[in-house]
């Protein structure tokens, strides 16, 4: 049975991936213990709502040092994802976790779609990777967001929004995803699948 360290610093709804992982036969623990973290065996960093107040909390916590010197598997969602580049142009600019290198930017799709983004879109994967191992091209995944990652080197899959939206990234062992993978249904749960068969 894989063992999961979901990260509870109060930025993101904890419970439902909890959930996910739970239905995959995976031991989770529930986590803002630093040490815990640095010890995991895997770690999730789910996040919601503001990096600003994300970051803030991680520092308060002492987990910033832990979530960057990590050398296991280690998946960021949502807003997690993001809190794994360098920095957001959110407010006046707030520096992030800094191990994927690029700025994080304010979602401005063309034409008159809504930000943020709401809802569910395909995914076009790029490059072969564990991660994605049978999510098929075209499989949907549930979106929330209102800022979005660069496109650039650490791109696996990209999802379209009036432009590219890079969805799924990886920089050795860190991976994110932009979507939701605990509200997307059997694509979700296959990406948390192939996160929990990792190799350590």
């Amino acid at each position: 049975m894989s063992e999961v360290a979901v990260v509870a610093y109060g930025a993101g709804n904890v419970a439902s991936v909890q959930f996910a992982l739970e239905r995959l036969g995976a031991s989770v623990r529930l986590t803002d213990d630093p040490a815990v973290v640095a010890d995991a065996e895997r770690v999730i960093l789910p996040g919601v709502g503001a990096a600003g107040y994300a970051m803030t909390r991680l520092a308060d916590l002492g987990l910033i040092e832990p979530l960057r010197a990590f050398s296991r598997p280690l998946l960021g969602v949502c807003l997690g994802q993001q809190l794994l580049f360098e920095r957001s142009e959110e407010g006046d600019g707030v520096r992030m976790l800094g191990v994927i290198p690029g700025a994080v930017r304010r979602l401005a799709p063309e034409g008159d779609l809504p930000v943020p983004h709401m809802g569910w879109s395909r995914l076009t994967p790029d490059r072969d990777d564990p991660l994605l191992d049978d999510v098929a091209a075209g499989a949907y995944a549930y979106f929330v967001h209102g800022f979005a990652c660069p496109d650039g080197p650490a791109t696996l899959a990209r999802a379209d929004y009036g432009g590219a939206v890079p969805a799924v990234v990886r920089s050795a062992n860190r991976w994110g995803c932009q979507f939701h993978p605990e509200r997307s249904a059997d694509t979700g749960a296959t990406i948390l699948k192939n996160f929990l068969s990792l190799p350590c």
